[in-house]
Formats: C-alpha cells, sequence, structure tokens
C-alpha cells in the first residue's frame, strides 16, 4: 500500500476498522466512543477521521490515518476496550 499525499507531503495510510454486533449500540455510545478516541490518538499518531454506525445491526465503522492497523487498534483498546473485528487498509477516490 501507497502511502497518500497531500499539499506535496506524504500522509499516513488510511485504514478502515470494522466493529459487528455491538450489543446495545446507541448513537450516544458510538460518540462517546469517537470521542475517548480522538482524546487517545494523539499518543499513537493516529488520526481518526470520521465514523458510520449501523445500530439495527450493531455495526460501526472507523476511517482512520495510522502508521499501521496495530496503532489504530492501540487506540480503541487505550480508548474504551472496543478493538475492531476488522481493519482492512483502503484508498480514499472521490
Amino acid at each position: 500500500m501507497t502511502d497518500r499525499t497531500h499539499e506535496g507531503m506524504t500522509a499516513m495510510p488510511l485504514f478502515m476498522d470494522v466493529h459487528e454486533n455491538v450489543d446495545g449500540l446507541t448513537q450516544e455510545a458510538v460518540e462517546q466512543a469517537h470521542h475517548a478516541d480522538l482524546e487517545t490518538q494523539e499518543r499513537h499518531g493516529v488520526h481518526f477521521r470520521r465514523y458510520w454506525y449501523d445500530a439495527a445491526s450493531g455495526s460501526v465503522f472507523c476511517l482512520v490515518e495510522a502508521p499501521s492497523a496495530e496503532a489504530a487498534e492501540a487506540v480503541h483498546r487505550e480508548a474504551h476496550g472496543l478493538v475492531a473485528d476488522r481493519v482492512v487498509p483502503v484508498t480514499e477516490g472521490s
């Protein structure tokens, strides 16, 4: 996977992490977890960009810039303990 570039600078790789079958998933729960990620991300050199969720299926998707999938997972583990079921490298399109 190649790093993305932005305004002449090399950016970190992008990952989409997938959480499945999260019990009791609500908008408020996702917002709280994301806020905890934002408070923790800098210690791991990670930037959580966006998230999406489907409360009916208990699925959450997080788009994250990180030096590695392991760094992204470390943020979740430290912030709230809800590690992803899968972390997939992705390339941003328009």
